[in-house]
């Protein structure tokens, strides 16, 4: 991460998640009930446990912002876990007298096994409170403030989910997505029928105390060309997105634009043929592709198209009916460990992934155009937009 960065802390039974946030310009508007909108729209999704009927994710701003505008100084968050009131021993700071019986049965398919055994543990909570998703309502928050920057630069994003368990979604040319209905379906589903059938799944896999995964899709329209680079890999935008990715938790492929699809056609199937754009409005850019099979990167660099990502989300590891396992104080066959838990994440994995995008996309606009504050980014963006033109 380069010019806009973040850090959060925080676990997820304990007293609340925060997150530092450095690299955002000054006088850019910015206020808590925008973050909070976002947290909000996470929390959502069917097939997710008690836990979100416990919590209601606000977004404290204790830094960086006065009178409703961003300082140019990091932008401190803090988000209260309501639940801590139940585990205050379990996760108190300070030594307790009273003997908390350590969790010793690792999940297979969780951090539980690898993290105690790097860390040196014996007791597996340790990994199972930071390893949570829980912290990716941090995450959340900051892909807020990016995404309110994006939309300075008329950037918007958007996610829906394209599969849950065998149940997929089949893109129409005729029938676009309808953002409205996705925001109002329970599964973040454009089509209102295979929702319903999305949720018996869900419903299906609870039954047998089991969790469901699937794919999410984000889209983020009005990206300018000229984002990332071909010149080192690190600087490569497809990389930095699919890395954002990945390290959503249980996300265990992503793939943009036409991804894995291409590998099974011939180059002159694969490509976006370019065309004179005859009808260009002021600002267009006097080309365009017929297709956008690239997602819109080329070379790791935006090439003016929508930026199409999808991710695959693994069944999550907690399952009600537990696999086996061992425990790692007898050394013994044992039944894995189990707590309250969701079923089924990808509707919620669409919003974080949406807030990821976000953070990627405003670090590469930021490198791209430069600026203290806000005005001189957008100087500097429409100075930009007209050479292009």
């Amino acid at each position: 991460m380069g010019q806009f960065r973040f850090l959060t802390g925080g676990e997820s039974h304990g007293k609340g998640l925060v997150a530092i946030v450095e690299g955002m310009v000054a006088d850019l508007p910015l206020e808590e009930g925008y973050i909070n909108k976002e947290l909000k729209r996470r929390q959502q999704g069917y097939g997710r446990g008690p836990r979100m009927k416990i919590e209601e994710d606000r977004a404290e701003i204790v830094a960086g912002v006065r009178y409703g505008r961003t300082m140019g100084s990091p932008i401190a968050l803090f988000i209260t876990n309501r639940d801590w009131q139940n585990w205050r021993e379990e996760l108190s700071v300070a030594p307790v007298e009273k003997e908390v019986e350590p969790v010793t049965c690792p999940r297979p398919g969780h951090a539980d096994l690898a993290g105690v055994t790097k860390y040196g543990l014996k007791d597996i909570r340790v990994i199972i409170e930071r390893a949570s998703a829980r912290e990716t309502a941090a995450r959340v928050a900051v892909g807020g403030i990016a995404r309110r920057f994006l939309e300075e630069l008329g950037t918007t994003i958007h996610s829906h989910t394209v599969a849950i368990g065998p149940h997929h979604w089949k893109q129409s040319r005729v029938s676009p997505i309808n953002w409205q209905q996705v925001e109002t379906s329970p599964v973040r589903c454009t089509n209102a029928k295979l929702g319903r059938v999305m949720m018996a799944a869900i419903d299906e896999a609870k039954a047998d105390g089991d969790t469901l995964g699937g794919v999410f899709e984000v889209i983020a329209t009005g990206i300018p060309v000229g984002l990332g680079s071909h010149v080192n890999w690190d600087r490569r935008l497809d990389g930095r997105i699919a890395r954002a990715m990945m390290s959503i938790n249980a996300v265990k492929g992503v793939e943009i634009g036409a991804g894995f699809a291409l590998a099974g056609l011939k180059g002159s199937q694969a490509h976006d043929v370019i065309e004179p754009n005859l009808r260009r409005k002021t600002e267009e850019l006097p080309w365009r592709h017929i297709t956008n099979r690239a997602g819109g990167i080329e070379g790791g660099i935006s090439n003016g198209e929508d930026i199409t990502v999808r991710g695959a989300v693994k069944p999550i590891a907690t399952l009600a009916t537990p696999l086996r396992s061992i425990d790692l104080g007898s050394g013994k066959a044992a039944k894995a460990h189990y707590e309250r838990s969701d079923i089924c994440v990808v509707p919620a994995a669409g919003v974080i992934a949406e807030a990821m995008l976000a953070i990627v996309l405003a670090d590469a606009c930021l490198e791209k155009f430069g600026g203290d504050n806000l005005k001189e980014t957008l100087t500097n963006y429409r100075n930009y937009l007209g050479d292009l033109s």
